[in-house]
């Protein structure tokens, strides 16, 4: 028989094999063809020639491997995860469901992908994404639809917002204008408090702070008002002393204009602000648009806002591109005073670059101040066509904005 012969033969009935035929069928052919019959087959089939060596060995030696077996007990590759005693538990805390909702987590803002996952992975193991997907379905995991809860409403124009925000990002760039991202972060206790977090201490002499929370009249709280320049990678923090206010928020923004903004965009013709729906910043907030207004008239440019639906602050750049920065970098470290807080801030730093400035803001900011709807008129504001209450820009008072 030919080397022809024997790799038609081979073809017609390869589909039929597992992995004991396919090696017996190739032993049986090089065993009847005698001497060279392992080199020749081999030809034919593609099969190695020490696979077909063990197939000869089987079929005359071997007496011990049952009909059914394909392998011997104990024989073939061991599995990855048996060598890799740790790859399994890394896989299961990058998947873990508890970072859902956390913009802080190592895969919030990818996909958790079987390539992503794999990429993750292979930083420290030997993986792909058929491993990946092998373990996944070993650990009793299985895709899976979202489940709508209770974290924000799900407004239909959500994503749209989402869209027309990067758009305008884009388009600011492109132009040479700045846009900025702005949020407050939460108030803070200063004293001797105990921080959230863990830090390197000698063993057994950790750092001993208050055993209450009850805040120090004398020392009082802080409240970090933060503006992200999207484009620059900058950040500025106005650390408040006291209420937060849309008079305090928009004196931030003052401070960063002034600080960093205009000598960072000398030509700037407008400024471009991304907030939340909600609080000192908010859609509603009669008193931020007013603020804003007396801003523009100041620094003699346009300012709009594009605001993020409610129930979507976590997609505020400035919540993971500066605050989850600022809290990595205080962690278990009590702010004492106001100094520490300025120089824990100021030394927030990033891979990719990120600086950040920072002041104490020692203005009183009062509560309840209303804006009267004969006031409210006089703001030079003119609203997008596309979600109107979301999109606006505020003009310099003597400015046309027909």
């Amino acid at each position: 028989m030919s080397e022809v012969q024997i790799r038609q033969k081979y073809l017609l009935l390869k589909d039929t094999f597992n992995e004991r035929t396919r090696r017996l069928f190739a032993a049986a052919e090089a065993h009847s063809f005698g001497r060279g019959g392992i080199t020749i087959v081999s030809r034919a089939t593609g099969l190695e020639r020490h696979t077909i060596a063990r197939g000869i060995k089987e079929l005359f030696q071997d007496k011990k491997l049952s009909v059914d077996s394909i392998r011997k007990h104990g024989a073939g590759r061991k599995k990855t995860t048996f060598k890799d005693k740790t790859l399994k538990p890394d896989l299961e805390k990058l998947i873990e469901p508890t970072t859902r909702g956390d913009p802080e987590s190592r895969l919030k803002w990818t996909t958790k992908s079987l390539r992503n996952l794999s990429r993750e992975l292979k930083k420290k193991h030997k993986t792909s994404h058929r491993m990946v997907s092998e373990l996944l379905h070993e650990m009793g995991y299985s895709l899976q639809a979202n489940k709508k809860t209770n974290e924000g409403s799900n407004h239909p124009d959500r994503n749209a917002q989402f869209e027309n925000i990067n758009q305008k990002v884009k388009e600011q760039q492109r132009i040479g204008n700045p846009a900025i991202s702005v949020d407050a972060k939460k108030k803070e206790l200063v004293g001797n408090f105990k921080n959230q977090g863990r830090e390197w201490y000698p063993k057994g002499k950790p750092e001993e702070v208050q055993g209450h929370d009850f805040m120090i009249k004398e020392l009082g709280k802080v409240c970090p008002y933060g503006v992200y320049d999207i484009i620059k990678n900058k950040g500025w923090v106005n650390v408040g002393i006291d209420h937060d206010t849309a008079a305090f928020a928009v004196e931030s923004i003052k401070q960063w204009w002034y600080s960093m903004g205009k000598k960072e965009y000398q030509k700037a013709e407008t400024i471009l602000i991304t907030a939340d729906a909600g609080g000192s910043n908010g859609v509603r907030n009669r008193l931020w648009k007013w603020e804003l207004q007396k801003l523009a008239n100041e620094i003699n440019k346009p300012i709009s806002v594009s605001h993020f639906p409610p129930g979507t602050s976590k997609w505020n750049k400035i919540e993971h591109r500066l605050f989850s920065f600022i809290s990595k970098n205080w962690r278990a470290k009590p702010l004492t005073c106001h100094e520490v807080i300025i120089n824990l801030i100021s030394s927030t730093t990033t891979e990719k670059g990120l600086k950040i400035k920072c002041r104490i803001d020692k203005n009183k900011y009062a509560k309840g101040i209303r804006i009267s709807d004969s006031d409210f008129q006089k703001i030079n504001i003119k609203r997008d066509k596309f979600l109107e209450n979301w999109n606006y820009t505020i003009f310099p008072t003597f400015l046309n904005t027909n």
